[in-house]
């Protein structure tokens, strides 16, 4: 497999290329040359499939050769060794638990695929790899916890100072070793500009060899897919499920289209936004105005600008018409998630976190228009991520699972940045 800028003004480059660079060199994000179709058998045996196989035949088109086949089984299974339960919520809705990994969030997947793939490929290189990303949330705390101890590879975390949960901040910034935490004084949009400032800088890049661990990586972007086939194998009705997507970035629900263009039978997508709603507002408009970041609720959905929106249109063929047919938007208020919190909990005993509210609302709203069908939306992340929301709307305190009840005792180390490119120039070439 071979991968294009989207940009159209850098060379293609294979798995461990696009990798290792994270983002093509005239800015653009990486993008598959081809679109490989599941088989026949794959999709008549998915149900009876263990997960460390699903996630082998779904990933190994996209790497190629760039790693052996027993390599690549060994990074699989290690990838996935964590349930995806698909839970009951209503009769027509269910819950697919993504937060079973180590940090209880859905970025552990790609962020475990990926520093597997990178500690492989940096068995090869002479010159140590540095991990450059930006955060809103979870992704900070899933590549801390992935690349921790990886030889070879420094992270450099930058995340917006005051907006990420007490917990989230615990797993990005208490770690150590090779991990380093940059507290900018600005927003998650701040953060993801200076990153790609970063890429984009030839005295940086003359001097480090830079990647990023964002959903702009195809490696953390691509392993995504996984989670609509665990999905695929727990769901028994026989019409395809719709699928609602708590959405930020936009790596997620762009996964999960590359899938259905592969051939896994969802029937619907329905993207699900806080206020950040520049894709909702796209896919009811034809329109699409990036906007400064709203610091919402639901808080790793904060982004003004999301990257892999050029995935959609890529994947589509900046068709509007065809995008929309098949992916709804919804905008769902600080509000409507609490709303959602609490009654979800009352009526059904489901705790839900802000991001799943969210999904849970923009789902129930497509399914009052459509009677006949039922659905599935994400649950990304543990409700104990966000205390301060959750406890507050049911009235009781969420149980800190063992994975994390640890962190509690750490102490934060994180250096504070200004959101200035100078800023973080300086620290990088320190």
């Amino acid at each position: 497999m071979r991968y294009y800028s989207l940009n159209k003004q850098a060379p293609p480059v294979d798995f461990q290329a696009a990798t290792i660079a994270g983002q093509a060199p005239d800015g653009g994000l990486y993008f598959p040359e081809h679109i490989p179709r599941f088989s026949p058998e794959f999709l008549a045996n998915l149900k009876t499939m263990s997960r460390a196989e699903v996630a082998f035949e779904v990933i190994r088109p996209y790497v190629g050769e760039a790693i052996p086949a027993a390599v690549l089984r060994g990074i699989c299974a290690e990838t996935v060794d964590f349930a995806f339960p698909l839970v009951p919520v209503t009769e027509r809705i269910a819950a697919l638990e993504l937060f079973h990994g180590p940090t209880l969030a859905f970025k552990d997947v790609g962020a475990r695929f990926m520093s597997r793939c990178l500690g492989y490929f940096s068995r090869r290189q002479t010159a140590p790899v540095t991990v450059l990303v930006a955060t809103s949330g979870d992704t900070g705390g899933a590549v801390a916890d992935g690349f921790l101890g990886v030889e070879g590879v420094e992270v450099v975390i930058l995340y917006p100072s005051g907006k990420v949960s007490p917990l989230q901040e615990l797993q990005l910034t208490t770690l150590g070793q090779n991990i380093k935490a940059l507290e900018v004084r600005g927003n998650f949009d701040d953060c993801q500009r200076l990153v790609k400032q970063a890429f984009l800088d030839p005295l940086l890049t003359k001097h480090l060899q830079l990647t990023s661990a964002n959903s702009i990586n195809v490696a953390r972007w691509l392993p995504q897919q996984f989670y609509y086939c665990y999905a695929l194998q727990q769901w028994t009705p026989k019409s395809p499920p719709v699928i609602a997507v708590p959405s930020g970035n936009f790596g997620n629900i762009c996964a999960g289209l590359l899938a259905h263009a592969s051939g896994l039978p969802i029937g619907h997508f329905v993207a699900a936004c806080n206020a950040n709603s520049a894709v909702a507002d796209y896919l009811r408009t034809g329109t699409f105005t990036a906007r400064p970041a709203v610091a919402t609720l639901s808080n790793a959905m904060d982004v003004g600008s999301p990257s892999n929106f050029a995935r959609i249109l890529e994947l589509f063929n900046q068709n509007h018409t065809t995008v929309s047919q098949l992916v709804s938007g919804e905008m769902v208020s600080d509000a409507e998630t609490t709303a959602t919190i609490r009654r979800v909990h009352q009526q059904t005993g489901y705790l839900l976190d802000p991001h799943g509210a969210v999904a849970f609302w923009a789902l129930e709203e497509y399914l009052r228009g459509h009677p006949a069908e039922g659905g599935i939306f994400l649950e990304t992340a543990h409700p104990v991520k966000f205390p301060e929301v959750v406890e507050a709307v049911v009235g009781a305190a969420v149980p800190v699972p063992a994975a994390v009840r640890g962190l509690l005792s750490r102490t934060k180390q994180s250096i504070l940045l200004e959101p200035e490119y100078a800023a973080l120039q300086a620290f990088l070439l320190r």
